[in-house]
């Protein structure tokens, strides 16, 4: 299994997915700059968290355009694997490789506290390591999370299964409402959704900060072990 963890200016998560990928599956993926015009043999890419041209004009807006973008879009359209968190959600859809756009948070205010999500679908690589139902607590770090689509793409997402994770409470109860529950007030909760083939897949939380007791919880493990499964 290869990885790639590509690098903007301002990028900061990608040691943290790095440490992921190396305690749950064994595997060290490979640093790709920005400015690269072409990609190593690779299985899955990750767009990690950060402040990628520290989010000048719209978080994910220029990284959207770096030369890399190129060789990822190419990826994309043959079927490979990719995630994107926090930032890397950020600029999937600026790239409009997955639908929607990131919002500032509904406080207007920076969020940094643990939530939870709830598995809306688990066959996929990035969730099949959980059951549907599933909740997991998570961390989130996010100025603009506030996940928002038009009415047509909600329905479309809803429709064809092509949202995987939701804020939710501990228990598992879904309230798009409560800012408890739903901290950044993302459209039907929205924490994390998947392309129409279940390969590219953005999520705003970071799983990768919750795989070791000493970050307080190993529940983002199950993210990495179904990667692992399923480009193994």
């Amino acid at each position: 299994m290869k990885i790639g963890i590509v690098v903007f200016p301002g990028t900061n998560r990608e040691r943290d997915v790095v440490i992921a990928f190396e305690q749950v599956t064994g595997v060290t993926p490979v640093i790709v700059w920005h400015r690269e015009t072409t990609l190593p043999s690779l299985d899955m890419i990750v767009l990690p968290g950060g402040f990628s041209y520290g989010d000048y004009l719209r978080c994910g807006a220029m990284a959207a355009h770096s030369p890399i973008m190129k060789e990822i879009c190419d990826f994309a359209n043959k079927g490979g694997y990719i995630l994107g968190i926090c930032n890397g959600f950020q600029i999937l859809t600026e790239a409009k490789l997955l639908p929607g756009a990131l919002l500032p948070n509904a406080s207007l205010r920076f969020l940094s506290r643990d939530c939870h999500l709830k598995i809306e679908r688990n066959d996929t690589a990035f969730t099949c390591g959980w059951n549907k139902g599933d909740v997991f607590k998570t961390a989130t770090a996010h100025g603009d999370g506030n996940y928002f689509c038009d009415s047509e793409t909600l329905r479309q997402l809803e429709a064809e299964g092509q949202i995987a994770f939701r804020y939710s409470s501990a228990n598992g109860i879904v309230n798009p409402e409560d800012r408890q529950l739903n901290p950044n007030g993302s459209i039907n909760a929205i924490a994390g959704i998947v392309s129409l083939n279940g390969r590219i897949c953005g999520m705003m939380p970071h799983p990768e900060d919750m795989v070791n007791p000493l970050m307080g919880s190993e529940d983002g493990k199950p993210l990495f072990q179904g990667i692992m499964e399923t480009l193994a």
